[in-house]
């Protein structure tokens, strides 16, 4: 996927590093690990330009490009796809691959291609002799580090999460009981843009999608994830807490700038109106559902 794109400019590349505060090393367990780490903690999972209207592409250079220059973040297709990109021009062996979050009902094949994996391989170590990471910002409240791609029980505070062999074909993750979601599965084989179109078009305008009900964002550090859903700022792990809801436009978007780096400079004023109001009725529908 990845190999048949152009490389990220040299200016988009030197602007997403200083967005995660770290120098272009060259490739290296350690380095990756800094990598993945920064970018949980600093480039939020966002739905926010679905709420706004924006409904961006899922193109992994245009992704690059707005996660470095417009203080934007995404969700799996743009997150997935813009480090990917990042990786391979700092010299990493990055691949994408077709995968799928399911619910407590198991892998389904409808979910197929609601997700990009990335797998980094050729990066050995002490722990994971094989060199083969597996590799995901996109999940919002599962990773802050790769995994090795080995079957296996890994702990990343505050979840318990899992890897296992699906067949000679694939992999797949159990996320904690405590997580956003149940599991993820995945193929080995190499993904397309192609592969995810569909699956985007539906997740980012369907009425019936998650995404579209409901603007979110999320960022993850070593020990949970602080979560805005709608006007509603949270979090989930060490020194967990529900606040309550933010009714002031601006005092709203001052805490998306400081607690998830969210700014919206690059947005024209009616999109953060359309966001705003969209959101606003959105928490007045809710309270009317749960008053009755």
């Amino acid at each position: 996927m990845f190999a048949s794109l152009p490389p990220l400019d040299n200016d988009v590349r030197a602007a997403y590093l200083t967005r995660l505060g770290l120098e272009a090393d060259p490739p290296s367990a350690e380095a990756v690990f800094a990598l993945v780490r920064r970018h949980a903690e600093r480039v939020p999972y966002e739905t926010m330009w679905i709420q706004s209207g924006e409904l961006w592409g899922i193109d992994p250079g245009e992704s690059a490009q707005r996660i470095a220059h417009t203080g934007r973040g995404g969700y799996c297709y743009h997150l997935n796809g813009a480090l990917g990109m990042l990786l391979r021009s700092l010299g990493y062996d990055v691949h994408g691959h077709v995968g799928g979050v399911h619910s407590s009902a198991g892998p389904d094949p409808d979910t197929v291609g609601n997700h990009l994996v990335l797998t980094v391989t050729d990066l050995p170590s002490s722990s994971n002799p094989s060199g083969t990471w597996y590799v995901d910002t996109g999940l919002g409240d599962a990773l802050h580090q790769p995994l090795p791609l080995t079957t296996g029980t890994y702990v990343q505070r505050p979840f318990r999460m899992g890897l296992e062999r699906l067949g000679d074909s694939g992999w797949h993750l159990t996320h904690d009981p405590a997580g956003g979601f149940t599991g993820m599965s995945w193929t080995d084989a190499p993904a397309r843009q192609a592969d995810f179109e569909h699956k985007h078009a539906w997740l980012s305008r369907s009425p019936e999608s998650g995404f579209v009900q409901v603007a979110m964002a999320e960022v993850r550090d070593a020990t949970g994830v602080d979560v805005v859903r709608g006007l509603v700022r949270a979090r989930i792990g060490t020194n967990a807490f529900t606040a309550e809801p933010l009714t002031r436009k601006r005092e709203w978007f001052d805490l998306l700038a400081s607690d998830f780096g969210l700014r919206f400079d690059a947005s024209p004023p009616e999109a953060r109106d359309k966001l705003w109001n969209t959101v606003v009725a959105t928490h007045r529908r809710w309270e009317a559902t749960n008053d009755s």
